[in-house]
């Protein structure tokens, strides 16, 4: 940046453009802002481009090659079978990369012309808390704005007994390796690691997973997450829990992974290690030291119901702000401070239920509270109905797993749903639904539902808590 250079005036600036930034920089305009995105990398973010998307094509590649590997082994019972079934990933890669990740980052890229949104590229870091420095290839330009969004997202967090490199990755290697390796190493069990372990396992991978905490996916209860513990081991794969990774050896063929498990110190050998521990918010980088923005001392921005920081006309949303990092979340919010920025008066966030989802091989979600959260109260209630029970399960051949609903005693408002099995990721969208608008039991077992279908799971779980089951 020159010294005395002229700032060029915008209006509403955002910060990134995930799932978090476009969508707050199409709300604003839509609302009648003139609006300018700063991307450093491509439009789309981590979530289209290296994350969320890619990751859900490599799985959904992954379920069909076991499909097909079963039908060629015989071990469908649908009387199936193929022969001579081989993957070329280099035709998978070239799938989740130039069909899914382009498409959707194309139609993003659509989205922001048809809406007038200037673009532009380069990396941005605050002068001050009116002014904004874009360094670009060619230069860098200086920005003086009248409000801005912050939707930088997040990183993985790299630490120093595994630096990334070679044959230790991140999530982001993970997703591009040059082969499907015949041992992939993971550190971190949460859901990104039980993700991308369960696609390669499905592509014929084993898979060994170290784990500090006492059991893999912590975000969700622990019978949710034995489920996919006992079903990975079942494959030949292996999970230490309570278990501390302490150095790592790569050579050109290998890398070996040194941990410890009850005072034991053990070694693993394998083609790659995944180092996938947690992701830290992009905020050391974007100069917010040159502002008056506070910030925890975990590195995240603190906000308001609005999503304003104590800075009035600075915005944060998404992974920089405290709460889990959520794509979906940062949509949401990023709504809410579009809304304020145009003035609305009730742009706040009242939202009570927050959803996730882990697309493991049996896939989990949640949303409100858990079995956990409910300890020591008198006044709810827990009813479980099993995939076992339901038709269009038994049909499709896969029964494993429950739908839990979390009922208050009193008037029967439900309160916290989890589902583990067929489909999960899009049924806990109708109890989000139920949640956030204070549906009771009673509301949901008296909504007809078509039959067959995993739906009906839902009104079984509420007919059971209604007291008056039918299929169990």
């Amino acid at each position: 940046m020159v010294v005395g250079a002229q700032a060029t005036d915008v209006d509403t600036v955002v910060i990134g453009s995930g799932p978090g930034g476009y969508v707050a920089a199409i709300r604003a305009a839509e609302l009648g802002k003139k609006v300018t995105i700063i991307e450093k990398d491509n439009i789309g973010g981590v979530c289209l481009n290296i994350g969320c998307i890619p990751s859900k094509a490599l799985i959904n590649i992954g379920h069909h090659y076991t499909d097909a590997m079963e039908e060629a082994e015989k071990k469908n019972p649908f009387g199936l079978s193929v022969n001579d079934v081989k993957l070329d990933w280099d035709a998978a890669q070239a799938w989740k990369q130039d069909k899914v990740v382009s498409q959707l980052t194309g139609g993003v890229k659509m989205l922001l012309k048809k809406h007038k949104i200037d673009v532009i590229k380069g990396t941005a870091e605050f002068v001050d808390n009116e002014t904004i420095n874009v360094e670009q290839e060619d230069g860098f330009k200086l920005l003086h704005f009248n409000d801005v969004i912050i939707a930088t997202g997040s990183r993985p967090i790299e630490i120093p007994p595994f630096p990334f490199g070679g044959r230790i990755v991140d999530s982001t290697g993970a997703l591009s390796l040059p082969e499907v390796p015949k041992h992939l190493i993971i550190v971190g069990g949460g859901v990104i690691g039980s993700e991308l372990g369960g696609a390669y396992r499905m592509l014929g991978s084993k898979i060994t997973i170290v784990e500090g905490l006492d059991h893999i996916l912590n975000g969700f209860d622990k019978e949710m997450s034995d489920i996919i513990a006992k079903r990975v081991k079942s494959a030949g794969s292996e999970i230490f829990t309570s278990a501390m990774a302490k150095s790592a050896v790569q050579t050109d063929k290998d890398v070996t992974l040194t941990f410890e498990v009850d005072g034991k110190e053990q070694t693993v050998t394998g083609d790659y290690l995944l180092v996938s521990v947690g992701r830290r918010p992009n905020t050391d980088l974007i100069g917010l030291n040159n502002t008056d923005v506070k910030m925890t001392d975990r590195g995240l921005i603190e906000v308001t119901d609005s999503y304003e920081t104590n800075v009035p006309h600075i915005y944060a949303i998404g992974d920089v702000v405290p709460g889990p990092m959520l794509a979906h979340k940062a949509s949401f919010q990023a709504k809410v401070a579009a809304a304020a920025i145009a003035g609305a008066e009730d742009a706040v966030d009242l939202h009570v239920a927050l959803p996730a989802v882990a697309y493991t091989t049996t896939e989990l979600a949640t949303v409100g509270e858990t079995p956990d959260s409910i300890q020591g109260r008198t006044d709810v209630k827990i009813s479980k109905f099993p995939f076992a029970a339901n038709g269009r399960a038994i049909s499709m051949n896969d029964t494993t797993g429950f739908l839990r609903l979390i009922t208050e005693t009193k008037e029967g408002a439900i309160i916290g749903a989890q589902i583990v099995g067929p489909g999960a990721s899009d049924l806990i969208s109708g109890l989000s639904l139920a949640i956030e608008n204070g549906l009771t039991s009673k509301d949901i077992s008296l909504t007809i539902q078509p039959h067959p279908t995993l739906g009906e799971a839902i009104m079984d779980t509420a007919e059971l808590a209604d007291g008056l089951p039918i299929h169990v």
